[in-house]
């Protein structure tokens, strides 16, 4: 009785097993997905870890920049790496320049977020364009020479107040350590402004947090 116990809990634990993988399977299909997380990134922070990259972090100096639009979804997590519909050609490598801050930024949105969207290449970046001239950036948020400090709250507020349509629960304000660096936020599949899903949240200290000027 006992070794029929323990085969019917490895049976039964196998079978579990192959649920999980064949949910991760089906979640990981492109085009399944609930909203978009559009996320901008302050280049000053990036560029402060990653001087060597030059496309980014040369003469030209940039605040928030796109940094992904990422399929998500509303139970939480996100697909991934998905099997691309179609190839990243370098015509739609060339349009991805004008969109990301980079050539190797380029290539990874498209391979782990943009090839989940089901859309080809060129049209992943001219939506996530799209996503990214909708929202307005308030003044606080233009890049300046002096690092300055301010809060996460403060943050969110002053884009809130450019952006009306964008909810206290649809932002998340992302910090390094003590350094702001990205904005986190959603977005229907209609680029239309949407309450977050679950694992979507701000991710900075209480208190003071710095704004790195750009150099």
């Amino acid at each position: 009785m006992t070794r029929l116990f323990l085969l019917l809990v490895l049976v039964l634990a196998g079978t579990g097993a192959d649920a999980r993988t064949r949910e991760r399977e089906r979640a990981a299909e492109a085009g399944r997905f609930d909203y978009y997380v559009l996320t901008l990134s302050w280049s000053p922070a990036y560029c402060e870890r990653r001087p060597e990259d030059r496309q980014q972090c040369g003469a030209q100096r940039h605040g928030l920049v796109l940094h992904g639009l990422w399929p998500q979804y509303a139970g939480g997590g996100y697909p991934a790496d998905c099997a691309a519909p179609v190839p990243l050609t370098e015509d739609a490598r060339r349009f991805g320049m004008t969109v990301f801050p980079s050539e190797k930024l380029v290539a990874h949105q498209w391979r782990k977020h943009g090839a989940c969207t089901g859309m080809d290449p060129k049209t992943y970046f001219r939506i996530a364009d799209e996503a990214r001239d909708a929202i307005r950036i308030p003044p606080e948020l233009e890049p300046g020479t002096r690092t300055r400090e301010t809060t996460a709250r403060d943050i969110a507020r002053a884009l809130r107040d450019h952006n009306p349509r964008i909810t206290q629960r649809g932002l998340a304000v992302v910090c390094s350590g003590p350094e702001f660096s990205e904005l986190r936020i959603c977005l229907t599949k209609d680029l239309q402004p949407t309450a977050c899903g679950r694992g979507v949240r701000d991710a900075c200290r209480q208190g003071p947090v710095r704004v790195r000027g750009a150099r």
